[in-house]
């Protein structure tokens, strides 16, 4: 058996998580790591106490949004995944982590494709302190993202959405 490498180690925890998720259309893991120990997880779903959609046996952002894509957050119920890990961590513990994301559609079973923090989360990782995000491409494939580039290079003044 040849040896996971570190990323996709944590990657495949990450997605572990998101199997508690809740959506049904997309799930999302999510795990933060400092000094390779995990310091906090979240996956997708509505807030404590609140009906999931799976409960629901609907997804409400497309009740009333069926044709946005880009938009349409209020009527989502759940929470993200990247926002639950940091709700559940403090910031100290957050300065100069990295982040580990998988996403997975429900109506496929695949991988997100350019699965991407939104912009909302961006802004909260930046704040967070984390220094990376790893985010899973295919099983042994991920793309490492530089959060100081979010900020250096900041595409939410060209109006682009990332959701």
């Amino acid at each position: 058996m040849e040896r996971v490498s570190k990323i996709n180690y944590y990657l495949d925890i990450a997605e572990a998580v998101l199997r508690r998720g809740t959506c049904t259309r997309k799930n999302y893991g999510c795990i933060i790591v400092k000094n390779d120990e995990i310091i906090s997880t979240g996956y997708t779903g509505a807030p404590r106490g609140r009906k999931n959609c799976i409960d629901l046996g609907y997804c409400t952002k497309k009740k009333f949004f069926p044709d946005v894509r880009h938009g349409g957050y209020d009527a989502c119920r759940s929470v993200h995944a990247e926002q639950n890990a940091m709700l559940s961590a403090s910031r100290k513990d957050m300065i100069d982590s990295s982040m580990f994301l998988v996403g997975i559609r429900q109506d496929t079973g695949t991988y997100e494709d350019g699965a991407s923090p939104c912009q909302i989360c961006r802004k909260l990782i930046i704040n967070s302190g984390i220094k990376y995000v790893y985010v899973r491409i295919d099983k042994e494939h991920y793309e490492q993202i530089v959060v100081e580039n979010w900020i250096k290079e900041d595409d939410s003044l060209n109006g682009i959405t990332t959701y």
